[in-house]
């Protein structure tokens, strides 16, 4: 296989994996008929898949360097064909949480190794064309999935089976193209797998807070969409078809991944505020939307909250990786990506927990307002750090 090729063919394989983990978000509206699932349910059945991705991260984040790219990306794609098989015969909860496990195990194997494995793969000269595929292939993914399923349940029968059984066949085809790219590392003669441990070096605290604040705001609002707004479109704004619910959850991703490709046209300094500002104007849009109950707004704050989460989660990781010294880089982006998951899973599990209470439109509301002010906080940060000499 040619370089070109070989790097298509990981970047694809890479954005295979990430459809994989997001294909269940317009079919929860499904499962809650089918099964009788609370909202709190719900929101719990995504929370496992991101503690599936810190396990990953903590556990599988190093082996690649020791055992080589190929042989974790094929054990990340065998999770997701696993979690594939494990949902087309999902009969109950402990079977759907088990599913969503390994999806998150798949997903925190993809993030560390696939990354890696595409940039190395770009053609010589070309390092920014890799981590511009790296980026879209993972964000991109993640935005692909909901759409995907969402359409493929609205064209075909049993929607709760068709989404996954094609993810299984588009796996197939990315195992094939993995096994057809070289490796780029060798394997050593006695790995070292040891878990990563997350630290986080006094002298990157004054960077890691602000930059921290930021990404949980951002993945707060990822954790919402995917989680909390099929929900909202069923039961606030009466669109119960799964392609919407899909475009609404996967526009988020594809908007961060804009983000994220616009990174480089913002001045350096101005890219985490810049990039806060823009997720606290797109919260407040969605805030809006969700008092109004109006479609339009919602598409809109998706779109203005996704570039403004990849501005702020890429500039941010920049910023702490920067402030950090080399020999402790990886032990604190580990904390940096734990916060992030925390951050997309847990809150979520409150809005199910609180809504039980005061109802899934007024905890949506509250829900908004804490990202808000979250950013805001941020900002104030990221102005006072600017305003001390350094």
């Amino acid at each position: 296989m040619t370089s070109s090729a070989a790097f298509i063919g990981l970047a694809l394989a890479f954005a295979v994996g990430m459809i994989g983990t997001t294909l269940p978000t317009p079919l929860y509206p499904d499962y809650q008929q089918a099964m009788g699932f609370s909202q709190l349910t719900i929101t719990v059945i995504f929370a496992v898949y991101a503690l599936g991705v810190v396990a990953s991260l903590l556990i599988f984040g190093r082996w690649s360097d020791q055992l080589g790219r190929r042989p974790m990306l094929l054990a990340a794609l065998a999770l997701s064909a696993a979690t594939d098989l494990m949902f087309l015969q999902a009969d109950g909860l402990m079977a759907i949480l088990a599913a969503r496990v390994l999806s998150g195990l798949s997903a925190g194997i993809l993030t560390t190794t696939a990354s890696v494995a595409v940039m190395e793969a770009a053609p010589e000269g070309k390092r920014r064309a890799g981590t511009l595929a790296a980026t879209a292939a993972n964000m991109g993914g993640l935005g692909l999935g909901p759409i995907f399923a969402g359409v493929i349940a609205s064209l075909l029968p049993q929607p709760l089976i068709w989404p996954y059984a094609l993810h299984l066949l588009l796996v197939v085809v990315a195992v094939v193209f993995v096994l057809r790219a070289n490796e780029t590392v060798e394997r050593k003669p006695s790995p070292d797998l040891g878990v990563q441990r997350p630290a986080l070096p006094s002298d990157a605290a004054s960077v890691f807070v602000p930059a921290a604040v930021a990404a949980f705001a951002g993945f707060m609002v990822c954790g919402f969409f995917t989680a909390v707004a099929p929900g909202v479109m069923t039961r606030d704004l009466n669109y119960s078809n799964p392609a919407l619910i899909g475009l609404v959850a996967g526009i988020l991703f594809l908007a961060s991944t804009l983000g994220q490709a616009v990174l480089d046209r913002i001045p350096e300094k101005r890219r985490l505020p810049v990039g806060t500002a823009v997720l606290l104007a797109g919260v407040l849009v969605v805030a809006m939307a969700l008092g109004l109950r109006m479609l339009a707004p919602l598409l809109a704050g998706a779109v203005i909250a996704g570039i403004g989460q990849g501005i702020a989660f890429r500039a941010g990781l920049a910023a702490v990786v920067g402030a950090t010294s080399e020999d402790r880089r990886a032990a604190t982006t580990a904390s940096y990506f734990i916060v992030a998951y925390i951050a997309i899973s847990l809150p979520v599990v409150g809005v199910g927990l609180l809504s039980g209470a005061i109802g899934l439109h007024v905890t949506s509301l509250v829900f908004a307002g804490l990202v808000a002010a979250l950013c805001c906080a941020a900002l104030v940060m990221l102005i006072r750090k600017r305003s001390v000499p350094s």
